[in-house]
Protein backbone atom coordinates (compact mmCIF):
# COMPACT_ATOMS: atom_id res chain seq x y z
CA UNK A 1 0.00 0.00 0.00
CA UNK A 2 2.98 2.18 0.82
CA UNK A 3 4.16 1.89 -2.14
CA UNK A 4 1.26 2.38 -4.08
CA UNK A 5 0.62 5.57 -2.52
CA UNK A 6 4.52 6.95 -2.92
CA UNK A 7 4.55 6.03 -6.76
CA UNK A 8 0.99 7.96 -6.93
CA UNK A 9 2.61 10.89 -5.71
CA UNK A 10 5.79 10.67 -7.76
CA UNK A 11 3.55 10.84 -10.52
CA UNK A 12 1.36 13.97 -9.55
CA UNK A 13 4.56 15.62 -8.80
CA UNK A 14 6.02 15.03 -11.91
CA UNK A 15 2.93 16.28 -14.10
CA UNK A 16 2.30 18.83 -11.88
CA UNK A 17 6.50 19.65 -12.90
CA UNK A 18 5.53 19.23 -16.66
CA UNK A 19 2.29 21.39 -16.55
CA UNK A 20 4.41 24.38 -14.92
CA UNK A 21 7.38 23.90 -17.18
CA UNK A 22 5.09 23.69 -20.16
CA UNK A 23 3.48 26.89 -18.85
CA UNK A 24 6.62 28.73 -19.58
CA UNK A 25 7.44 27.33 -22.82
CA UNK A 26 10.95 25.75 -21.30
CA UNK A 27 12.37 22.30 -21.99
CA UNK A 28 13.39 20.09 -19.37
CA UNK A 29 16.75 21.17 -20.71
CA UNK A 30 15.84 24.83 -19.94
CA UNK A 31 14.60 24.00 -16.46
CA UNK A 32 17.29 21.84 -15.57
CA UNK A 33 19.82 24.62 -16.14
CA UNK A 34 17.55 27.15 -14.26
CA UNK A 35 16.99 24.49 -11.23
CA UNK A 36 20.97 23.51 -11.28
CA UNK A 37 19.53 19.94 -11.96
CA UNK A 38 20.51 17.05 -14.63
CA UNK A 39 18.09 17.26 -17.54
CA UNK A 40 17.72 13.45 -17.29
CA UNK A 41 16.66 13.80 -13.75
CA UNK A 42 14.05 16.00 -14.71
CA UNK A 43 13.06 13.56 -17.15
CA UNK A 44 12.78 10.67 -14.58
CA UNK A 45 10.50 13.22 -12.46
CA UNK A 46 8.33 14.34 -14.46
CA UNK A 47 7.58 10.63 -15.90
CA UNK A 48 7.31 9.49 -12.25
CA UNK A 49 10.26 6.94 -11.93
CA UNK A 50 12.27 9.47 -9.20
CA UNK A 51 11.53 9.95 -5.47
CA UNK A 52 12.50 13.71 -5.50
CA UNK A 53 13.80 15.13 -2.42
CA UNK A 54 12.91 18.25 -0.94
CA UNK A 55 16.01 20.30 -1.54
CA UNK A 56 15.67 19.33 -5.45
CA UNK A 57 11.93 20.09 -5.08
CA UNK A 58 12.39 23.30 -3.27
CA UNK A 59 15.29 24.05 -6.54
CA UNK A 60 12.57 23.16 -9.17
CA UNK A 61 10.02 25.29 -7.50
CA UNK A 62 12.37 28.38 -7.02
CA UNK A 63 13.15 28.23 -11.08
CA UNK A 64 9.38 28.14 -11.79
CA UNK A 65 8.53 30.58 -9.32
CA UNK A 66 5.82 28.70 -7.75
CA UNK A 67 5.51 27.35 -4.41
CA UNK A 68 5.98 23.38 -3.59
CA UNK A 69 2.37 23.53 -2.18
CA UNK A 70 1.63 23.78 -6.01
CA UNK A 71 4.17 21.11 -7.02
CA UNK A 72 2.34 18.66 -4.87
CA UNK A 73 -1.23 19.42 -4.68
CA UNK A 74 -3.54 17.10 -6.67
CA UNK A 75 -5.44 18.97 -9.47
CA UNK A 76 -8.89 18.73 -9.81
Amino acid sequence: MINIHMAEINKRVGINIRKYREKKSWSQEQLALEADLHRAYIGQIERGEKNIGLVNLEKIAKALKISIEMLIKKSF
